[in-house]
């Protein structure tokens, strides 16, 4: 994964969505399971008419059911298939392309791109309910029902305790030889006149199912089965709580990625790569 595009080739930035209800997540897998990167790979090859598939780099990858409204990936075409294709490239995947995914913008990169080592922050969306009635039918598929009213107040105190840079390893599900260290640049919750309650969750990057154990987390404040600084307590801690619940994947989107300016992707690329360890710890 090089930030230096082989040459004869460009790279091109795609923005995109999808509804992630039918999906496997993001990534490719084995056994011809429907994915995000898969279908639109599959789409590229066809509307350009080429005899191999081109990889798609991602901002971050979503897991199965979850949805993406301003994600980001990029993609090394020969510069002579960009040429002849670019200008109709867009409207063609719209025809090519299934109705729970779209890709909204394609334009040549920035020199030293990389969708998912530039990008400075991931900003996520969790929606959840309250409502004794439950959620509304047309909504079902992006917000999730808590049955025990909630204290957003609560809430945001808890999550105030959770911001700057930690070791999250007790919200993330461990994978080998991957950081746990992120920084938590805002966890916040506001309740809309709808009655949804919308959290809204940045960060540099995030770690295996981090988003969903939070909101797990404040959940169980929010409904009063926990004080506002067991959250904090359980991230001190650095292992695992069993009280800490992974929610269901659709009430979460992915609604942005942020990006330096341009002269400065190099050095963010570079940063990104380095492996974090927080203030004052070991090496080994």
């Amino acid at each position: 994964m090089s930030d230096e595009v082989q040459p004869g080739f460009v790279r091109v930035r795609l923005d995109l969505s999808y509804d992630g209800a039918e999906f496997s997540g993001w990534a490719k897998q084995a056994g011809g399971r429907r994915t995000v990167q898969g279908e639109i790979e599959d789409a590229l090859r066809t509307v350009t008419r080429s005899a191999e598939t081109y990889e798609l780099t991602v901002a971050g990858r979503t897991d199965a059911g979850v949805h993406a409204r301003g994600q980001v990936a990029h993609v090394d075409l020969p510069r002579e298939v960009w040429a002849e294709h670019h200008a109709k490239l867009l409207k063609r995947l719209a025809g090519r392309l299934s109705r729970d995914v779209r890709v909204w913008a394609l334009r040549e990169a920035s020199s030293g791109f990389n969708a998912r080592f530039s990008a400075v922050w991931r900003r996520y969306a969790y929606r959840v309910t309250d409502n004794p009635g439950g959620v509304d039918p047309l909504l079902r598929g992006h917000v999730l029902w808590h049955d025990w009213p909630l204290d957003v107040e609560a809430m945001n105190e808890a999550a105030g305790r959770l911001l700057g840079e930690h070791d999250f390893a007790a919200y993330c599900k461990r994978r080998e030889g991957a950081t746990t260290i992120r920084t938590l640049q805002e966890l916040s919750l506001v309740r809309g006149d709808d009655g949804i309650v919308t959290a809204t969750v940045r960060a540099d990057a995030f770690c295996h199912n981090m988003v969903r154990s939070l909101i797990g987390a404040l959940l169980f404040v929010g409904d009063g089965h926990r004080g506002p600084e067991w959250p904090a307590k359980v991230l001190a801690a650095g292992v695992r709580d069993s009280a800490v619940h992974v929610v269901r994947p659709h009430g979460l989107t992915l609604e942005e990625v942020g990006y330096p300016a341009d002269e400065l992707l190099g050095a963010r690329n570079k940063e990104a790569r380095n492996r974090r360890t927080l203030p004052g710890a070991g090496c080994c």
